[in-house]
């Protein structure tokens, strides 16, 4: 008789340590996920596509529909490449393969990772497993959502403008945006290149930190990663003696913040002065101002040409033409969703003869502005702390046709990816009955400081990971 298994409560450290004492065996520690996934993906719709049969003897684990799996569709929940299977991994793909892990299956995604609520998928949305009716987040909601309702123990997603962070605070677990190029991006569908970063979904610090070290590091198939300048250390410290924490004022201060999430934070703020912080106010007054206009103008100006290769003719959906420039204008019209369409359009746009300059150019020149400020602020304190989202996780359809609005949920999370920083958000409390984020911000390569100060936060709030609906 196999082992009865909480997947809700599980974490993937435990799950290895399960499966390192043979008191499980990795077939019982699939089959325990799956029943998970039958019994409560109907009602959240957090996968894609599972795969019964996968490789590997280690923990489970999910990816986000964005990332090239050899022999599984991989559709970056858009219509234009429905059955398109890759020939090959992408290096993330096959670095957990490496380590053992084995795979569950591909999670929901804005399409190409567009959108903060993962309703603009082709396939539907996902839902927040703490309350159906609301978003779980997005791009990455399907892998958060996945998380937190026990249908994985850890996931891996995207993030652009905050696709990890801001899913992990609406679902009530952690996700790390790592530091630009210290992972691979080979083989990630591609949206905006000088932003995407891959990173991990977990239910604890020590977990996110593990599958991190396992991701992470030079890959010689893309010319932007870096070896990492120290390894990666599993957090064990509850102390937070002789760190200092910035607190930026226009992060934490800013239009749209609701009340409960700002008064969550604080507590929290407290709480790593009690732990032995030093807890003090910084500015970053252009990062607040310009970086969402910054960012929606970047960002799109590099969709645009990402997703120029998508024609029809070499790989995914096609639709019938008489010519060559049918073809591609139908697939095109027919295969792109409304939020592509929109960046499309947008970025083509600012980068168009005449407008570059005063739009791209300009957009490049402001995230220099913001790469400085964060790097003053941090020179004066090791971590900078704010919320993740304004909000809690807000209700399907509330945001649907109101871009701006959406496009708001990310204005505390773009800044930092902006400049290139990771960001960690750990859950740090409840707001109507909602997970809240705090969001910690570091240095480049400055994931062990974040791993430190989160698992000490973590150990000390003892929240508990599993939606209330559940216990």
């Amino acid at each position: 008789m196999a082992p009865v298994v909480d997947t809700l409560r599980l974490t993937a450290e435990q799950a290895a340590a399960l499966l390192e004492r043979r008191e499980i065996s990795p077939a019982e520690l699939r089959e325990a996920y799956f029943e998970a996934i039958a019994e409560r993906d109907g009602e959240l719709h957090c996968y894609l596509r599972t795969t019964e049969t996968a490789e590997g003897d280690g923990v489970p684990i999910a990816l986000k529909d964005v990332i090239s799996t050899k022999g599984v569709e991989t559709t970056a929940g858009s219509r234009i490449l429905a059955g398109y299977v890759p020939v090959f991994d992408a290096t993330v793909a096959a670095r957990v393969k490496a380590a053992g892990l084995s795979l569950l299956g591909k999670t929901n995604t804005d399409e190409f990772a567009m959108g903060s609520s993962t309703e603009n998928s082709a396939y539907g949305p996902s839902r927040n497993p703490w309350d159906p009716t609301r978003v779980p987040g997005g791009s990455g909601g399907g892998s958060a959502a996945a998380v937190t309702a026990g249908l994985a123990p850890w996931a891996l997603g995207s993030d652009t403008g905050g696709s990890i962070k801001q899913p992990s605070a609406l679902c009530g677990n952690v996700g790390l945006r790592p530091t630009y190029g210290s992972v691979s991006r080979y083989g990630v569908v591609a949206f905006a290149s000088s932003l995407d970063q891959i990173g991990p979904v977990a239910k604890t610090v020590r977990d996110v930190a593990l599958l991190y070290s396992i991701i992470a590091g030079r890959d010689p198939l893309d010319s932007t990663t870096a070896e990492l300048p120290e390894p990666v250390r599993l957090p064990e410290d509850d102390s937070l003696a002789g760190l200092r924490i910035g607190v930026p004022t226009e992060l934490n201060e800013a239009e749209g913040i609701e009340p409960g999430v700002r008064d969550a934070v604080r507590r929290t703020l407290e709480l790593a002065e009690e732990l032995g912080a030093e807890v003090g106010e910084c500015s970053l007054p252009r990062s607040v101002r310009y970086g969402l206009p910054c960012y929606y103008l970047i960002a799109p100006a590099e969709a645009s040409s990402n997703l120029a290769r998508y024609d029809g003719i070499r790989y995914g959906a096609r639709a019938e033409g008489s010519s060559y420039q049918e073809v591609v204008e139908r697939t095109r019209d027919e295969g792109f969703g409304d939020e592509p369409k929109r960046r499309i359009m947008l970025g083509t746009y600012a980068l168009s003869a005449g407008y570059y300059d005063a739009y791209y150019g300009q957009a490049q020149k402001v995230r220099t502005l913001i790469i400085e400020e964060h790097r003053e602020a941090l020179e004066r304190f090791d971590l900078l702390a704010c919320p993740t989202s304004p909000t809690v996780a807000f209700p399907l359809g509330e945001r649907a046709d109101d871009p701006l609005a959406m496009y708001a949920a990310d204005l505390l999370t773009i800044p930092s990816c902006l400049a290139g920083l990771p960001g960690l958000s750990i859950p740090c409390g409840l707001s109507d009955g909602l997970p809240v984020g705090l969001q910690l911000i570091g240095p480049q390569f400055g994931e062990n400081t974040l791993f430190r100060a989160g698992h000490a936060l973590e150990q000390a709030l003892g929240f508990d990971t599993v939606p209330e609906r559940w216990r």
